[in-house]
């Protein structure tokens, strides 16, 4: 099943967010390696600069996602303002589809 991890970075920690991207991105490419990633990338300001994440991802059940959204390099560091977890349904675009 489908998950959608959408992060809200904290206030003023692009910085914290800039230090831990090359962990962060070590954690997606290992999850695209284990074909858990669905698809990733951030949510941009007015500026075009990254405060917050879109991350959907393969798991078993809303327990599995949890805890990979836990797991993740930026909740780590504390970047997270709010992480909300939720199931998704994939309908229109899909890559096995295009």
């Amino acid at each position: 099943m489908l998950f959608a991890l959408i992060c809200k970075d904290k206030p003023g920690h692009l910085q914290v967010r800039l230090d831990a991207r090359p962990d962060h991105v070590n954690f997606l490419n290992g999850l695209n390696a284990d074909k858990k990633l669905a698809f990733a990338g951030p949510f941009l300001d007015a500026d075009g600069k990254p405060n917050g994440s879109l991350v959907v991802i393969e798991a078993a059940d809303l327990a599995a996602a949890e805890a990979l959204a836990a797991a993740d390099p930026y909740a780590n560091a504390g970047l997270f303002e709010s992480v909300d977890v939720r199931p998704w349904n994939w309908v229109f675009n899909k890559p096995a589809e295009a």
